[in-house]
């Protein structure tokens, strides 16, 4: 006789994402929030911090760059998806075999083939190796930015243009992308930030030195196999596409990953695909009291699945910009009803999607209140500002 196959509603989805996300129950501190979430994106700057600040009550900046730079218990790194991320620095082995270890191998043979197409050199591989170990080098008496490592070492030196004859197409520098390279393996680390918490100007330092027990490599199995049952009880139900798509993977690498923690198959409401769970977590989660909330873009709430249709409904083309990324959302009870912006005074604006009712709405402008407070006059520029919020900020 065939096992009835559990069916996973809208609603339920919603409830976990509410209160396993933390927007319906706040979180602790920094570094229980990241693990659970197992990383937060950080390619936008002010990202992870409004990431925070949504999930900790009396939350600050000065809390994200104490574990960031002070107590180095977070680190952010290049991973899934060629992404940016805050990962907890004691998750950083899994990460690296999970993730970075497939982005710096494509950016290791790109940056190769380029300079060899650039006229740099005609040994693209004997260029990068003296390159890579000239910076690691440098950096082994102290911290340094992109632009002083560029003027100390004349094997940095090179220029290059991604699309030679196009409109789009500029001449840039080549060293970037051997620290892009070396930061992608686990080499050297994003130290102390020279800018503003909304600007990204990081000292570089090597990653053995940053962290007083670097991490010990692990086998890829082990690695997938601990990040993807973290990750699943994050935001599962998810469909393999999810999966394939979140960690940068391929189909046959996800399908091996659910099979090795023994995902169990459910259906969906609303999708053809199916989803899956942990063998351990088919049971109903208790539905939260209404909740309100102001997520930056690029939140890993609103960027966790690929199929997005049960939280955005038909409105992905205003809240989301043309490549797929996730402008400011607002969100209630497990939808993303609309955008937020600042105007000229700093003041964050709502402009929504779908009315939440009268309720919400005044929730939502107390949230309005709240951050513009927080922000106290910071400006945020969002890097993929979505159609909608680029629109209300003009208003």
């Amino acid at each position: 006789m065939t096992a009835e196959v559990r069916t996973f509603t809208v609603a339920e989805r919603r409830n976990r994402l509410a209160r396993r996300h933390f927007l319906a129950d706040p979180g602790t501190d920094a570094h229980a929030v990241t693990g659970a979430l197992v990383a937060l994106h950080a390619t936008d700057p002010a990202t992870p911090y409004l990431s925070l600040q949504a999930r900790l009550p009396g939350f600050s900046v000065a809390d994200l760059d104490a574990a960031l730079y002070r107590e180095r218990i977070l680190v952010k790194h290049l991973a899934m998806r060629r992404t940016l991320w805050v990962v907890r620095s004691v998750d950083l082995a899994a990460v690296q075999s999970g993730g970075s270890d497939r982005v710096a191998d494509g950016e290791r043979r790109r940056l190769i083939a380029d300079v060899q197409k650039a006229g740099i050199t005609t040994d693209g591989t004997a260029w990068l190796d003296r390159a890579s170990a000239a910076v690691l080098a440098h950096l082994s008496s102290g911290h340094a930015d992109t632009a002083t490592l560029r003027a100390a070492l004349p094997e940095l030196t090179g220029e290059w243009n991604p699309a030679p004859g196009k409109s789009w197409g500029a001449i840039t520098p080549i060293a970037p992308r051997v620290l892009t390279v070396l930061s992608a393996q686990g080499h050297v680390v994003r130290g102390p930030n020279n800018g503003g918490w909304t600007t990204s100007r990081p000292l570089w330092a090597p990653m053995a030195h940053w962290l007083s027990a670097p991490a010990i490599a692990l086998d890829e199995g082990e690695a997938r196999g601990a990040l993807l049952r973290r990750w699943l009880y994050a935001f599962g139900p998810a469909t393999e596409t999810d999966v394939k798509w979140w960690f940068g993977q391929t189909l046959g690498w996800a399908r091996a990953g659910l099979a090795a923690v023994g995902a169990v198959q459910v259906e969906l409401e609303g999708s053809t695909e199916p989803g899956f769970v942990l063998p351990d977590d088919l049971e109903p989660v208790t539905a939260p009291a209404p909740w309100g909330a102001l997520l930056p873009g690029l939140d890993p709430t609103v960027m966790g699945w690929q199929a997005r249709d049960w939280y955005l409904g038909p409105h992905a083309g205003q809240l989301f910009d043309r490549t797929g990324n996730a402008g400011p959302t607002v969100w209630w009870n497990g939808r993303a009803v609309g955008a937020w912006a600042q105007d000229a005074d700093g003041r964050v604006q709502l402009a929504y999607v779908d009315d939440p009712g009268t309720g919400a709405r005044k929730v939502l402008q107390r949230k309005t209140t709240e951050l513009t407070q927080w922000l106290d006059g910071v400006r945020i520029k969002p890097r993929f500002p979505s159609v909608l919020s680029k629109q209300l900020a003009l208003r």
